[in-house]
């Protein structure tokens, strides 16, 4: 059973009986989402959207929204700032319309609690990461009360997949495989603020896959704190390679992803299954954090840099083409100019695509805020430059080995920044790299969710071209793009074009929302 909450609510109203929340005169009311952090946090991101719709709000399309949600993240030190700062913006829009509701949720909110309202009183709710469904009724009982509501649980409530949820995409979606972590590491907040490993049955996350590809969708990223330790809970540790196997045998989707991995778990199993199994994608993202192993030690990292340079040599001789990406820290509580050259040395020999690159951040409540010897900021600046200019090199030289390259894009809805002056589409390639593509005259343009077969003709640190000519032009029309067709005929009010029908999961010009919670997915005989 779940730890009693930290609550301030209403005298007789309980999250499960409150009425969802109230609309206003005239028009529906309207809300946001703002997410800082991480995938999972952009997941959350997309429960709570389908929790705010399914009581009665709908997104807002410009300007003011009468409900404004931040989801947050407590990882980075800044974190804090960009909220309050946020919250300071609103304060003077709260005052000019008391009927705006502010909420802030997520890994900020479970950390600071009570500290949120004394320097945002003008806040209306605070969740935390354990309890996103009680939103709705924290809105309505601060509307109803007019009193802030306040309400963090120390263990998971209700497991975030069995939530509605307003998906960001309509060809690619998220799908939690666990929640929390069992780590230690010493500069990491998240196992407080997430809680300890939690992890679905294998045919819970299969019945939502599916039901995602019923939907349009062709790539699901598999997300978890530590992916690769999924099964611990329920007792069997090749769970995930098992996961990856079964996922290649779901009809109509095409590309699997997940993240993120942790070296010290990551078992051979694994490498086998994505290579063998053709829908899972030559791309995997490993965090090295430092190359030091003093630092790693210090870090409770559980490895040391030649277990994480093997993992890499079996990966690349299984699978030749596989884009490695990492996060690294720099400047970790006593780390010497001697450690910072281990860790170049390491992202030299990885030879990664990209890297995420971190200065370290102290963070009270972690371990490692407590070490000695703290880093001068200029130090800290000073080595960052230098690593990012290594891994800038490092990226633009492997991006210039995929040109002449033909690669499969899957087309999304973003758009490069210059892609306005080039007329350039983008999508990502199947080991992820960013492609930004022209058409040739005449040729078919391509939906979100269609995929294109190009020639890399160019490339930089962050991103490749292809100019192709038509011969060399190839355009798959998707379900995933009939899903998207569907989704614009259905925001503009309008049939959706011909051939938007069942093959792409449902009748042509049906709504579709939000899309609900696990409880009303069947779940097929024989899976675990």
């Amino acid at each position: 059973m779940p730890d009693a909450p930290d609550t301030r609510r209403a005298p007789g109203l309980t999250a499960a009986a409150a009425p969802p929340v109230a609309p206003g005169a005239g028009d529906r009311r309207t809300y946001e989402v703002r997410t800082f952090g991480c995938q999972m946090n952009v997941h959350d991101s997309e429960r709570i959207s389908g929790l705010l719709e399914g009581a009665g709000l709908s997104r807002v399309e410009g300007g003011q929204a009468d409900v404004v949600v931040f989801n947050t993240c407590a990882v980075r030190e800044n974190a804090d700032n960009k909220l309050y700062g946020n919250l300071g913006i609103l304060k003077a829009v709260k005052e000019a319309r008391p009927d705006l509701q502010i909420a802030v949720g997520g890994c900020l909110a479970q950390k600071d609690r009570e500290t949120i309202l004394k320097k945002a009183p003008w806040v209306d709710a605070v969740f935390g990461t354990h309890n996103i469904g009680a939103l709705p009724a924290l809105l309505e009982r601060a509307r109803h009360n007019q009193d802030a509501q306040l309400e963090i649980l120390e263990s998971l409530d209700v497991f975030p997949s069995t939530l509605p949820t307003r998906r960001e995409s309509v060809y690619a979606g998220w799908v939690s495989i666990s929640v929390g972590c069992n780590n230690t590491c010493t500069f990491c907040i998240v196992p407080s603020l997430r809680g300890k490993e939690r992890d679905r049955r294998p045919g819970e996350i299969l019945a939502e896959i599916e039901a995602l590809v019923a939907d349009g969708a062709v790539e699901v990223t598999l997300l978890g704190q530590n992916v690769n330790s999924y099964g611990v809970e329920f007792g069997d540790r090749g769970a995930f390679a098992k996961l990856l196997r079964a996922c290649g045998s779901i009809e109509g989707l095409e590309r699997v992803r997940f993240t993120s991995p942790h070296p010290a778990a990551f078992t051979d199993d694994v490498i086998d299954a994505m290579a063998e199994t053709p829908n899972v994608m030559p791309q995997l993202h490993m965090p090295l954090q430092s190359g030091s192993d003093r630092v790693l030690k210090a870090m409770r990292r559980s490895y040391r840099s030649s277990r994480f340079l093997g993992i890499l040599e079996r990966v690349r001789d299984r699978m030749p083409s596989a884009a490695i990406s990492t996060d690294i820290i720099v400047g970790f509580p006593g780390e010497t100019e001697e450690d910072f050259q281990a860790t170049l040395d390491v992202v030299e020999q990885s030879r990664f695509a990209t890297a995420f690159t971190f200065q370290y951040s102290r963070r009270p409540g972690t371990p490692a805020a407590d070490l000695p010897d703290q880093l001068p900021k200029a130090v800290v600046q000073e080595r960052f430059e230098r690593l990012t200019a290594l891994q800038d090199r490092i990226s633009r030289e492997e991006n210039a080995r995929q040109v002449g390259t033909v690669v499969e894009v899957l087309v999304t809805d973003q758009q490069g920044r210059k892609g306005g002056e080039t007329h350039r589409l983008t999508g990502r390639a199947r080991d992820q790299r960013l492609v930004h593509f022209s058409v040739p005259d005449g040729g078919p343009v391509p939906r979100p969710g269609d995929v294109v077969t190009v020639p890399v003709t160019e490339a930089a640190s962050f991103h490749l071209l292809s100019d192709p000519a038509p011969e060399q032009y190839a355009v798959r029309r998707s379900r995933a793009g009939d899903a998207w067709d569907r989704s614009q005929a259905d925001s503009c009010g309008v049939p959706a074009p011909s051939g938007a029908g069942p093959d792409g999961g449902g009748p042509a010009g049906a709504p579709r929302p939000v899309a609900l919670g696990m409880p009303s997915l069947p779940v097929r005989g024989g899976r675990p």
